[in-house]
């Protein structure tokens, strides 16, 4: 059983391509992306190592490599994106990273946090109530593509938040 798919967007980029490639190997996520099921829960697994070499920063260093993360992958998505042929193809999961580390801003580590973030923010991710949808569907390119994540991830923390108070 092969779990990766053998060509990649509009423009058919194979997985050799993507991974040798380093914004199309952030863009997927370090190769998370490829997965043929679930490219988005893979990416924000993926981003659980960078958050744990993260956590113990402070809340400063945290917040700047989050904004940096964040920011880049504007235009990391936007490439992406322009490389595959394919606005906000669902291997495109750099938004999916920096969506979880927002999810975990400011909260104290914890096990318990740290899982409840990933459900949350997969389903806030995956659902998109309002105003999500409407920003989803209406704004284009690689702010669209973070934008959208960026929304699920900050009412993922609100809720994680009240959950855990």
């Amino acid at each position: 059983m092969n779990i990766l798919k053998p060509e990649y967007g509009n423009n058919r980029l194979t997985p050799r391509q993507i991974l040798t490639d380093p914004v199309l190997f952030l863009a997927f996520g370090f190769g998370s992306g490829l997965a043929k099921k679930a490219p988005g829960t893979c990416g924000t697994l993926a981003a659980l190592p960078l958050y744990l070499l993260m956590v113990n920063t402070g809340n400063l260093v945290y917040s700047l490599l989050t904004f940096i993360v964040t920011v880049s992958g504007i235009w990391i998505c936007g490439i992406a994106a322009e490389k595959l042929g394919e606005h906000d193809f669902n291997g495109i999961v750099w938004d999916e990273v920096a969506g979880y580390l927002i999810t975990l801003l400011w909260i104290p580590f914890s096990w318990q946090a740290v899982l409840l973030g990933f459900g949350l923010f997969r389903i806030f991710d995956i659902l998109k109530p309002w105003p999500i949808k409407a920003v989803d569907r209406k704004i284009k390119g690689g702010f669209g593509i973070m934008f959208d994540d960026v929304l699920a991830a900050i009412l993922a923390n609100i809720v994680l938040r009240l959950i855990l108070l």
